[in-house]
């Protein structure tokens, strides 16, 4: 037997379709098929006609939510994936989905707590440490994004050349502000000399 390839599982899945209009499961699978297809437009069609017949499908929310971040929804992407998280809260690839939605709206503290959420459930998730890192960035938590940073690379997750550099910036700033605090309060900085 051989197996069938992207356009024929697209072929199949919509002869199921036309065999029962009626079956969520079917539509799914037809969503399912467009995204492998790189067809996300009738994905997302074939995801919430699957929800209109059957609005439980956790799974065709968390695949809508992932169609719509594809399409550059953020906003839809997070409705979607809410709607998931409503009727399962354990749902890795929703809250990971909702924090890259975040990162897209540039909402640091969004994106840091749906990463903590994903590393909760699944504390070996390399790249929810890595944009847990890249939240806490943001947010001007230098130690704890390091402290992230580590972990996903260990995990095996690269960070960018981006964030590197951002981290060294934070550093450098943080150096410049408790220097800036010594001179304030008064005291000296040793000197060479002394340090010698």
């Amino acid at each position: 037997m051989t197996r069938e390839n992207a356009t024929e599982r697209v072929e199949r899945c919509l002869k199921r379709v036309e065999e029962h209009p009626a079956s969520a499961p079917a539509h799914f699978n037809l969503g399912l098929a467009y995204t492998n297809l790189g067809r996300v437009d009738r994905a997302k069609d074939a995801y919430r006609k699957a929800l209109e017949l059957d609005p439980d499908l956790v799974e065709a929310w968390v695949n809508l939510g992932g169609a719509l971040l594809l399409k550059w929804d953020f906003k839809g992407a997070l409705e979607a994936n809410r709607e998931a998280l409503k009727r399962r809260d354990d749902m890795v690839l929703a809250h990971y989905n909702m924090g890259q939605a975040h990162l897209y709206l540039g909402d640091a503290e969004g994106l840091a707590s749906c990463c903590r959420r994903v590393i909760e459930i699944e504390p070996e998730h390399a790249a929810a440490n890595y944009y847990l890192a890249v939240g806490l960035l943001a947010l001007g938590h230098t130690d704890e994004a390091r402290e992230s940073l580590g972990k996903a690379m260990a995990l095996g997750h690269q960070p960018t050349p981006e964030f590197l550099r951002g981290l060294e910036r934070a550093d450098k700033e943080k150096a410049l502000d408790i220097s800036k605090l010594v001179t304030n309060i008064g005291a000296e900085a040793p000197d060479d000399a002394k340090e010698n």
